[in-house]
């Protein structure tokens, strides 16, 4: 972020705090696209991602008097709109698999860059079609960041789960994915 950006931002913060509704619209402009994102890849709706985010901003701005550091709203946002599609995950009974005890678990290590063929929609359709509990650790492993002893704090599941839900979550992706270029194949 630039100086004056940084500057504008800050403003912003401090206005809301003071509970300026003004300052909070134009900060709802400022990231209710990317904390959409967040949202649409980790509900598999847009309808869920709509509701979340608007739960998630309500809370944000209820709670924003108590953010300490203006400079760190972009990541204290992003926290709440997770902890918010984990808790519409959950209500949807979110399942996982813990399979710490398993002999046969074996990590996945083929590379991440074989998705980089397809297009994002189709990974994103495809994604949209596994369950909430693989949904749920590849959006928090693989575009959130998290590793995966976060993952299992997060979620309440061991480490070698959410190893184990990230693997299952893209060979499914990769299963989606080749039988859509299978039909689309024969169709051509």
């Amino acid at each position: 972020m630039e100086p004056g950006q940084q500057t504008i931002h800050k403003y912003l913060v401090q206005r809301s705090q003071r509970g300026d509704k003004q300052a909070q619209n134009e900060l709802y402009k400022l990231y209710a696209r990317a904390m959409y994102n967040i949202c649409r890849r980790m509900t598999g709706n847009d309808e869920d991602a709509k509701d979340v985010l608007q739960e998630a901003f309500i809370t944000a701005f209820t709670m924003i008097r108590s953010l300490k550091n203006e400079a760190t709203f972009s990541a204290w946002v992003k926290r709440i709109v997770i902890n918010h599609c984990l808790n519409h995950l959950k209500k949807k009974r979110l399942a996982t698999v813990d399979i710490a005890d398993s002999d046969n678990f074996q990590e996945d290590v083929d590379s991440d860059q074989d998705y980089a063929q397809y297009e994002s929609r189709r990974i994103l359709e495809a994604i949209d079609q596994i369950s909430d509990g693989c949904k749920t650790v590849l959006n928090l492993y693989l575009f959130e960041g998290y590793d995966h002893k976060e993952i299992g704090q997060i979620l309440g599941i061991t480490e070698s789960a959410s190893k184990a839900q990230y693997s299952k979550a893209k060979s499914k992706i990769r299963k989606i994915l080749d039988v859509n270029r299978r039909i689309h194949e024969r169709q051509a």
